[in-house]
């Protein structure tokens, strides 16, 4: 396993970190299995762990609580808010909603801090000053040591950024985005901002909600976990889908002429990128998460990364519609019209 300084704050965390989604009742995943699997990860050298209050509605975060009790100082535990967690006020980025929040997130992981806090989503409705200090007075609580940000448009992060410049306050060290060989958008905004600003990134679905797992290959009937769940994201007859079933064809003759798993070609692609600090596995059974640290060591040749490029061009969505870091204004029109 390879290790990486996340951003600035000069902690070391593996290149390949474990992301607990699929914990509970989103990936059917048990309390049995999901120990299972931290073991093995923190076994082949992972120490990331990324979770979220929002997974399963807290379940995600109980079961890495149990999993990981008694060795809590060998691993650096990330985990996120804002998304709905009941009605009304009960998500966000307000003062009022991060504290109950937070507490609500240690409570379930067994803890008095994490290393990490994320706003998983940013929030339209608060300011930037409003989440920025009260992020900034749970640090100097002692119940976070750094926080960042999780799929927030590359204009927001720079806003943000100056925000905590401007009010001197604490500053967002991360960002957590969506990358991958087939999703490529964010090489041509956040990424260089990222860089700009010495932060550290962790890129979630870098298998691309398992299109590049090897199970979805064009002419097969598609049996995967998310296939199950959303099935219009790998309908063949939609434009895109087939863009992406062209792709992934070509991608696994790359992949077998450089003796790789299509996984490996897929993950180490992800943490090849310079501004990238590490790629989130989700893996769903302990089957999954050992075809996934095979590619814990993977270094991709220049030709390797230059064919890639021929098959999914640089700064590339293959699927722009699935994107999750859009500006609202492109995605309602009333926000872009007067009235």
């Amino acid at each position: 396993m390879q290790y990486r300084t996340l951003g600035r704050t000069g902690v070391q965390v593996s290149t390949l970190a474990l992301g607990a989604m699929n914990f509970g009742a989103i990936g059917r995943t048990t309390q049995e299995e999901a120990t299972a699997i931290v073991d093995a990860a923190l076994e082949a050298g992972v120490n990331l762990i990324d979770t979220a209050d929002w997974y399963g509605e807290g379940q995600s975060e109980e079961m890495v609580g149990k999993a990981i009790a008694g060795r809590r100082d060998d691993i650096v535990l990330a985990t996120k808010a804002t998304m709905p967690m009941g009605e009304r006020n009960r998500q966000g980025g307000s003062r009022r909603w991060l504290f109950t929040a937070l507490d609500d997130s240690l409570r379930r992981l067994g803890v008095d801090h994490v290393d990490l806090y994320q706003m998983h989503r940013w929030d339209p409705t608060t300011s930037d000053e409003e989440t920025l200090s009260a992020l900034t007075d749970l640090q100097r609580a002692g119940k976070i040591r750094y926080f960042g940000s999780s799929t927030f448009p590359a204009y927001r992060i720079v806003q943000a950024q100056w925000a905590a410049r401007e009010h001197r306050l604490s500053r967002y060290v991360t960002e957590q985005p969506s990358y991958s060989i087939l999703q490529r958008g964010i090489e041509s905004h956040v990424l260089p901002v990222t860089e700009e600003y010495g932060m550290g990134v962790l890129a979630w679905s870098p298998l691309a909600s398992g299109w590049l797992s090897g199970a979805v290959r064009k002419g097969r009937d598609v049996a995967t976990h998310r296939s199950a769940v959303l099935p219009e994201r790998f309908d063949p007859s939609q434009p895109y889908n087939q863009a992406r079933y062209d792709a992934v064809e070509r991608l696994s003759e790359v992949a077998d002429e450089a003796g790789l798993t299509l996984i490996q070609l897929a993950l180490g692609f992800v943490t090849t990128h310079p501004a990238v600090t590490a790629a989130l596995i989700g893996p769903r059974t302990p089957e999954h998460l050992r075809s996934q640290l095979a590619a814990a060591d993977t270094v991709l040749s220049a030709d390797v990364l230059d064919a890639i490029d021929e098959i999914v061009a640089p700064g590339t969505d293959l699927a722009p519609g699935e994107k999750f870091d859009t500006p609202p204004a492109l995605l309602d029109a009333s926000l872009r019209r007067r009235h």
